[in-house]
This record gives C-alpha cells, structure tokens and sequence, in this order.
C-alpha cells in the first residue's frame, strides 16, 4: 500500500472527513483491520484566511511546498490538499516535488464526463468560482460551468469561512444554497459540483434533483485507488 500524504486544516472538519472517508474505503475493499497509511500536515487555518483575505497566494505557496516536501521526504507517495481552493497553487505546487499531487479538479471532471453530465453549477469559495483553476479543467473536458450571482457568491463565501468551517450548519443558511442552487438548475444547470470540502455539511445528494458531485468524496476516492494501485 502507498502512503498518502495528506494537507489537511483548511479546514480540520473537512480533514476530518478526508482521513474517515480514506480508510473507510481501504477498509471496505481490504476488510479486517487494514486501514490507510497515511501523513496529515495540518495548518492553522486562521493563518491561511489572513493569506486568502490579503489575497497572498505566494506566502500560502511556500507554507504548502514546505508541507508538501515535509510529507514527500517522510516517505508520502502522492499529496493529497484537502481543500479546493488551495488547488489554486496546485500546479505551482507540483512542479517543486517529485511525487504526484492528485488534483481535485481533475478528478471531479473526470467524473462528470463520465457521467454524461455537460452543464455544472459550480459552488465554493470565490476563488473557486471565479477564479480558473478549478473552471479550466471543466472546459478543457467540454463542460460548461454557471456560477451564482455575485451577491448569492459572497454568501457562499461569507458561509464557508464563518460557518461551515466551524462545523456549523443551520437551517437557514441551508435553505438560501438550496434556492440558489434551484435558479441555477432553472438557468439549465444538470448538475451541481459541491466544490468546497465544507459543503457535502449543508447540501445533501437528496435535497436536490440532479446530479450531485461531493469534491471530498471524488478526491477522497482517488487517493484510495492511488494508494492501493
């Protein structure tokens, strides 16, 4: 089995998440008491917000590289962010190690292509939505991307800092992503890509109608194929 080398506190819920979903799924496929080799780097996630809020991605850059070449020389086989908007530097990233990066946004294309699926509503952060690290790899498959309004993606953005990342999730915040996500159906989105590790807490596969692409669960599952590969 390889080992994974996880970079995880952006933020810890979602980290949380990605070591449960690991090993349960070496576990499903291996049985007994066989469970992921992993290595989790774990920031402050209060340190990369003050980077995001003064919109400093090379100071974020060398506080990941110096994560990611901690993990690789500690014997990782393959990183893995556990975060979607960190996938910003993912390439930049990639080029200073010597070990795969597998990266969220490919991941999730490769499954909405497979899927059929040819008109997403992309939810996240606003680096997510607008920014193209995560849009480019959509369009490169043919699929093309909606994102809400601007007012609607502050508060996506506003939700996933103060709330979400706090493991906290309430009814009416719940409600307003559920409206929004029902205009961008009504605009002719098929599909909705929950695009922030944080939002599979307050969107659920049975709240919607359409297809439902839960990044963590795409991300989480190719770091199980990688590691048993």
């Amino acid at each position: 089995m390889k080992i994974i080398g996880l970079i995880g506190g952006i933020s810890w819920v979602s980290t949380a998440d990605y070591y449960r979903l690991i090993n349960q799924g070496i576990n499903k496929q291996l049985g007994g008491l066989e469970f992921a080799e992993c290595l989790i780097y774990s920031f402050n996630y209060g340190d990369i917000k003050r980077n995001n809020d003064s919109n400093d991605w090379d100071k974020t850059f060398q506080m990941l590289s110096k994560a990611a070449l901690h993990l690789q020389d500690s014997g990782a086989s393959a990183i893995i962010l556990c975060a979607n908007t960190m996938h910003n530097i993912a390439d930049r990233l990639q080029a200073v190690i010597q070990i795969p990066l597998i990266h969220i946004a490919t991941v999730t294309a490769a499954a909405i292509e497979k899927s059929g699926c040819r008109k997403v509503a992309l939810l996240g952060t606003k680096f997510t939505m607008e920014l193209d690290f995560f849009r480019s790899k959509l369009f490169a498959g043919g699929i093309e991307v909606l994102i809400p309004g601007e007012e609607d993606r502050a508060f996506i953005h506003q939700t996933i800092f103060d709330e979400l990342g706090k493991g906290i999730v309430t009814a009416e915040t719940k409600a307003r992503y559920l409206t929004i996500i029902r205009e961008l159906i009504a605009k002719g989105a098929d599909s909705v890509i929950l695009g922030c590790t944080e939002l599979p807490l307050v969107v659920l596969p049975e709240d919607v109608n359409v297809p439902l692409f839960d990044t963590t669960q795409l991300h989480a599952q190719a770091a199980i194929d990688f590691a048993l590969g």
